[in-house]
């Protein structure tokens, strides 16, 4: 009965609407190759809370047609709620959404290419100044880390996410990422199994760090005594198998704990990498570094492993990256650089660094050198921050953003490219920062041939979706990078 309710409410939502013409009506007709997609949320809103989801409608305007290729504009039945924790207090809110049939049922769909999936979230970037630090580190982090095994996901360590305008009936609410989530299914974790007995046998594993409770249990270092049976314990939620928390679900955690306090210091240097993997943990630490990504020290990470029943490797995927590249977790500039003694009260890097188990020190150093004049140069980190402004601005949704959530809660200026300038100097300081720290020569990462968000060869649209690769002729006028070089197609 409840489904049926639910198809005629949104039903219901879709006709109210469509009764009145309104901005997202106005911007559909003007939609053309620079503008970002439209995202217009059709749902109750009265009834929106962080708790419970409410049965709406997602519809999808998109030029390029990279959800459906038949369309420009994708309809899909979905359940909506409202995202994060402290965020929820600011007035812009972000979305969690999950797609379903017109039974209620769960449905996947690839939204823009990026994967078939059922569970979306759209980030509203409320506290970020320039509304892409989260997904400038991602797009940074998918460049250089991937899973050390296999995934029908080309082995992506991270989130992948297209920036849209969103509306909610119709009222602009302004710039937002679209983004997939890191899950079971993304990292390739093995389902959760049912027993002969009528339990359930646990494989893959994840986990996230969601608080500063207490230092020591945060780090890997101790734990408390907590309740096994709920979503959280300590200062970590169960992310998969969540309908399973029990024991068996917290127990491989603990374990992991105990080895990371393991008084023995060659039985900690001969299994660590039983428990971890070391490349994995070297792109952590220069990656954070490198961006100073500063509130992911745990908090804001998962950990993950594929089968507990075959093995207890855990996997680090960063997440919830708005504090980095210059700015602080409310909002504010934070002129501070990397603290490169920062993990050193964090299991299992301070003892790899105080003991320099397997050579990490050096590890660091030569994954620093590798990359510090091609994706880590300062160019390479410019041209990515001006490939987003860039499309902000051609689009206009930059203008709507600030005159619809400037000063709230921080302020954002006129000129994007402003806000920018500070971003740039300071990556550029903490580059010859981290430079003195490895002993490498800071001019080397200077003009250097940087990697680009998009391949230097073939004809991309400027949201990096690759046409007409044998040639211009057919492309409808626009803007295109054409081999690494921006032409005008009239």
């Amino acid at each position: 009965m409840w489904k049926l309710l639910a198809i005629i409410q949104a039903a219901l939502i879709s006709l109210t609407i469509s009764a009145q013409e309104n901005l997202h009506d106005l911007m559909k007709k003007t939609l053309d190759e620079t503008s970002l997609p439209l995202v217009n949320l059709s749902v109750d809103i009265s009834k929106m809370s962080r708790d419970s989801f409410v049965m709406g409608e997602l519809e999808i305007s998109d030029y390029w047609r990279r959800t459906d290729t038949s369309a420009v504009t994708v309809r899909l039945f979905c359940k909506l709620r409202y995202r994060g924790a402290s965020a929820t207090a600011f007035d812009k809110k972000s979305f969690a959404v999950k797609l379903v049939d017109e039974l209620g049922d769960d449905f996947s769909a690839d939204l823009f290419g990026i994967r078939k999936e059922n569970s979306w979230i759209l980030d509203a970037m409320a506290i970020d100044r320039t509304r892409m630090r989260n997904r400038v580190c991602f797009d940074v982090w998918n460049a250089m880390s991937r899973t050390p095994y296999a995934t029908p996901y080309d082995e992506r360590n991270g989130t992948e996410g297209v920036f849209v305008e969103v509306f909610v009936n119709g009222d602009y609410q302004g710039l937002y990422c679209l983004t997939d989530k890191i899950d079971r299914k993304l990292l390739d974790l093995k389902k959760a199994k049912p027993d002969k007995l009528g339990g359930v046998e646990v494989r893959g594993l994840l986990y996230k760090g969601i608080g500063w409770n207490d230092y020591s249990d945060i780090w890997l270092r101790s734990y408390q005594d907590a309740d096994t049976g709920a979503a959280t314990w300590n200062s970590w939620e169960l992310q998969y198998p969540d309908r399973y928390p029990s024991a068996d679900t917290w127990q491989p955690l603990m374990d992991l704990i105990d080895f990371c306090s393991e008084e023995d210091a060659d039985a900690f240097a001969t299994c660590y990498e039983d428990y971890f993997y070391p490349d994995n943990l070297v792109d952590y630490v220069v990656f954070t570094w490198a961006l100073n990504v500063g509130d992911n020290a745990y908090k804001n990470t998962f950990l993950s492993t594929v089968d507990i029943s075959q093995a207890h490797r855990y996997l680090l995927t960063p997440w919830d990256m708005d504090m980095s590249l210059g700015g602080r977790w409310n909002g504010d500039i934070d002129e501070r650089l990397a603290d490169v003694s920062r993990y050193d009260s964090v299991a299992p890097f301070n003892r790899l660094l105080a003991d320099d188990v397997g050579n990490f020190r050096l590890r660091l150093k030569n994954r620093w050198t590798e990359l510090y004049t091609t994706l880590f140069a300062p160019d390479s980190i410019a041209r990515r921050l001006d490939g987003y402004a860039t499309r902000f601005q051609a689009s206009g949704a930059w203008e709507r953003e600030v005159a619809r959530w400037g000063g709230n809660p921080v302020p954002l200026k006129a000129s994007i490219e402003e806000e920018l300038a500070y971003v740039k100097d300071w990556y550029r300081r903490n580059f010859n920062h981290l430079c003195a720290h490895f002993e490498t020569d800071p001019l080397a990462g200077i003009g250097s041939r940087f990697l680009s968000p998009m391949p230097l060869t073939g004809i991309y649209t400027l949201d990096g979706r690759k046409i007409a690769p044998r040639g211009l002729h057919g492309l409808a006028k626009g803007i295109y990078v054409v081999n690494g070089r921006k032409v005008v197609v009239r």
